[in-house]
């Protein structure tokens, strides 16, 4: 599979008090990493580039990731020997400019008839500390766009949310787009985020227009994040302490 880029959008809303909701543009790339496939002058695979995606950022703790090959080994350690063969793809932000800060990216796990059967979320937050969720059915049948997969949170991610309560992800993963949807659910609160965007090939012209209308990349995610942070804690919300992350990578 070639590269693809992913122009797309992602929604969030604060679920009970105090009420906050925003919606912002960001530019994903979606990739086969293990298939040596042609790729554009401007993206990079291991290397510097005006974009690249590099293995030490995906698959395993931050900086030390392993890529492609971790998520294999993660599907024999929870006995999903029939995926292991799988293809398997990546979905995320992409380095720009050097710079790279990644809410969440996702490695798709992809049957001979490009069906999912299985994803992995790979949350990180503003501390430097990431967790992942295995998802996927009990008896391993495709992942269709209205199913909805369940697991607990156990990680903190952002500091106006306890640690508790339950993931609710939905993935669309189709030949034209990809969508997703996470609803986390605590009590009577919670967060609905969703991410979207329409699958384009991978070009130099598309990352240079990238570059034009969001010349900061992820730097600028991790700027609206903050700001997002300051209109939360002016509206009152509780503010809760980091805790030690999890001492497993994968739940």
């Amino acid at each position: 599979m070639r590269p693809e880029f992913l122009k797309s959008h992602t929604y969030h809303k604060r679920i009970g008090g105090p009420d906050n909701a925003f919606r912002y543009s960001m530019d994903c790339v979606l990739l086969e990493p293990e298939a040596a496939t042609p790729i554009p002058a401007l993206f990079s695979r291991n290397r510097r580039n005006l974009a690249a995606v590099h293995d030490k950022d995906h698959g395993g703790q931050p900086g030390q990731g392993r890529g492609a090959a971790w998520v294999r080994e993660v599907l024999g350690e929870w006995g999903l020997d029939t995926l292991r063969n799988m293809r398997i793809l990546l979905l995320t932000q992409p380095r720009m400019f050097g710079y790279l800060f990644n809410p969440v990216s996702f490695w798709l796990v992809v049957d001979d008839q490009d069906h999912l059967r299985a994803f992995i979320a790979e949350v990180n937050n503003t501390y430097g500390d990431r967790h992942s969720y295995l998802c996927h059915h009990d008896d391993l049948r495709p992942i269709e766009a209205g199913d909805t997969l369940a697991t607990q949170k156990v990680f903190h991610v952002s500091p106006f949310q306890k640690i508790g309560g339950e993931y609710r992800f939905r993935v669309d993963y189709a030949p034209t787009h990809v969508g997703v949807r996470i609803d986390f659910r605590l009590g009577n609160g919670g967060l609905l985020a969703t991410l979207a965007g329409k699958r384009e090939p991978l070009t130099s012209r598309a990352l240079i227009w990238s570059a034009i209308r969001r010349p900061f990349g992820s730097l600028r995610v991790m700027g609206l994040i903050h700001w997002q942070a300051v209109k939360l804690k002016l509206k009152g919300a509780t503010f809760h302490k980091r805790p030690e992350p999890p001492t497993e990578e994968v739940t």
